[in-house]
């Protein structure tokens, strides 16, 4: 399976935020942080990132005469590195896409599931916005949100300190005008 295939599942995506951090789980610890999942599921997809590298034993135990495994995230073969990106066709795209909204909304949804789930006061922030940019000056916008990113990308576990789920999307929300047909170009003159 390639790492497209690989990673660009909801169950997998989950798995993959829940070992981040250099944290290292059991099977049966996923299982908890993902409630909602079958916990066969869990088993299988642990399986499918174990078998592609993305996950690591360890270390193992006996429990009650069965060996329990204890996992741990490479992080870097969790990711899809810019050729495989460039790769990707536009069913591709929309498949990616959609797994990560599904993983967006099941995380949330387990988030507001809790008990104490308190959006206001634990900075919950979901908000939307059009900004008008040329293609250097968003350049410019993700390379500064990058670099305030990787300033704490590197932070581990540590008290008082929880792990927090960012997502950024980024994509065209019309055509832009240089990329219209002579058409579309004319249609529009004429209505103006």
């Amino acid at each position: 399976m390639d790492s497209i295939d690989l990673l660009l599942h909801p169950v997998r995506l989950r798995i993959v935020h829940a070992m981040s951090g250099g944290r290292t789980q059991t099977t049966s610890d996923l299982c908890v942080r993902l409630p909602d999942v079958p916990k066969t599921t869990v088993y299988r997809h642990v399986g499918l990132l174990t078998e592609a590298g993305v996950l690591e034993v360890a270390g193992e135990r006996r429990v009650h005469g069965a060996v329990e495994r204890h996992y741990r995230l490479r992080g870097e073969r969790a990711v899809i590195d810019a050729d495989a990106a460039a790769s990707m066709s536009l069913d591709d795209h929309r498949a990616g896409f959609a797994a990560a909204m599904a993983t967006l909304l099941a995380e949330f949804n387990t988030y507001l599931d809790r008990e104490g789930a308190d959006p206001p006061a634990d900075i919950v922030g979901y908000k939307q916005g059009v900004f008008w940019l040329s293609r250097e000056e968003l350049t410019e916008m993700i390379e500064a949100l990058l670099m305030v990113l990787r300033a704490r990308a590197g932070n581990e576990p540590a008290p008082g300190r929880s792990p927090h789920l960012f997502s950024a999307i980024f994509f065209p929300a019309q055509e832009p005008p240089q990329h219209r047909t002579g058409r579309q170009q004319d249609q529009r003159s004429t209505e103006e």
